[in-house]
């Protein structure tokens, strides 16, 4: 079988079976501090055996653009998915999960009509629309009990054991399982699975809820390596303690612009996770009220960066149909909310810690063989989560 170009590169079939793990929120301090205290030894010996160091995600650092980047090799200006959320043409506010709304092909889309026997495991349900797009067989740990597979019926029947909700701090494991039972009985030879970052917007590295999901995920970790498995694993996103919220919804107001509409790109239904409070949002606002809108924005501590929807566009790589007007990113303890009125904290498990902006933006990215000359190349110069398959399938690396 050939090799297949997907979004202007190739990518070869895989020669053994393959997996791709997003490991949702895993900031490489945890690991770094797993690997400091003897923690994690399977996970050691892939990285000594192969390859460990840190890369970048995409910006905003949220979940849904960077799972699709590291599906479609490519940033969220060629697959369109520049958050979890957006303002639709008609005023809308809109979840960006419907497959409809990716603008390129994924890998595994491209290597399954080549062949290919391909599987996506997501985690959380809100991905499985977009991970399948293109024919791609998906399923969600938080739908196990309901979803089916053909000739399988509910794919929670291959995991002994009930399915865990969506909050229990094992559902991350129970989707890696999923991926290795299901693997074996459809004969998989390219797997996907995606992780959830409960556990991180709880738990710093070195707690005890971080300590006993990094044992847990070492030890799965060791049985896909013990099956035979070639791994990539790589983070959408890392995390931070968010000491510092901002509503900006409330400054316009006091600043006297009353036409701007705040969108929130973190928005999904996961609110026990953040909040809907993120580093990075978008600012709908009218000409007339732009450069007032901007200036108060800019003046709000804790804010970095407040880019023109062209500026964004070109520096971030993002669709500029699917912005605001204005692209705000804050900095490591800052988190941005619309009016104070509409975030309930409460709901959080602990303080709250999230991510969205450029201090989320550090992933590690370790691979269990050691990657040819240009791949090598690509490593030494700074790669992203979106390179991933390619360090693993390009058919040059």
């Amino acid at each position: 079988m050939t090799a297949v170009t997907v979004n202007g590169r190739a990518y070869a079939p895989p020669r053994v079976k393959t997996a791709v793990v997003c490991l949702d929120g895993v900031d490489p301090r945890y690991l770094d501090d797993a690997f400091e205290r003897g923690l994690v030894p399977r996970l050691r010996e892939l990285a000594e055996q192969g390859f460990y160091g840190h890369g970048r995600s995409q910006l905003p650092s949220f979940t849904n653009p960077n799972n699709l980047s590291i599906v479609t090799g490519a940033p969220p200006a060629v697959h369109g998915i520049p958050g979890n959320h957006y303002l639709a043409p008609d005023g809308e506010e809109v979840q960006l999960t419907d497959p409809s709304a990716l603008r390129a092909p994924s890998i595994h889309a491209a290597l399954a009509e080549a062949g290919v026997s391909v599987l996506a495991v997501t985690t959380k349900d809100k991905l499985r629309g977009l991970l399948g797009a293109g024919r791609v067989p998906c399923v969600s740990a938080e739908q196990a009990g309901r979803l089916e597979l053909p000739g399988l019926g509910p794919v929670s029947r291959v995991v002994p054991g009930p399915v865990p909700d969506i909050y229990d701090w094992s559902c991350s494991h129970y989707a890696l399982e999923l991926g290795l039972a299901l693997a074996a009985v459809l004969e998989v030879e390219l797997l996907y699975v995606s992780l959830t970052d409960f556990v991180q917007h709880a738990a710093a590295p070195g707690e005890e809820l971080s300590d006993a999901y990094l044992r847990r995920l070492d030890e799965l970790v060791g049985r896909y390596l013990d099956d035979g498995w070639r791994l990539g694993l790589v983070a959408d996103h890392g995390m931070n303690a968010k000491p510092h919220v901002r509503y900006l919804g409330d400054v316009l107001r006091r600043a006297g612009v009353e036409g701007a509409h705040v969108i929130l790109p973190i928005t999904d239904p996961y609110v026990v996770h953040h909040a809907a409070l993120g580093s990075a949002c978008w600012l709908h606002v009218g000409e007339p009220e732009l450069e007032r809108a901007r200036e108060a924005i800019a003046a709000v501590p804790g804010v970095e960066e407040v880019l023109t929807r062209e500026e964004a566009a070109a520096g971030l790589s993002l669709p500029a149909d699917r912005i605001g007007d204005l692209v705000v990113l804050a900095d490591a303890e800052t988190a941005l909310g619309r009016s104070e009125s509409e975030h309930d904290l409460s709901a959080l498990h602990g303080p709250l810690r999230s991510h969205g902006g450029r201090h989320e933006r550090a992933v590690p990215i370790l691979l269990s063989e050691r990657p040819r000359d240009a791949g090598r190349a690509l490593l030494e110069r700074g790669a992203s989560n979106a390179d991933v398959h390619w360090l693993l399938l390009g058919e040059d690396a």
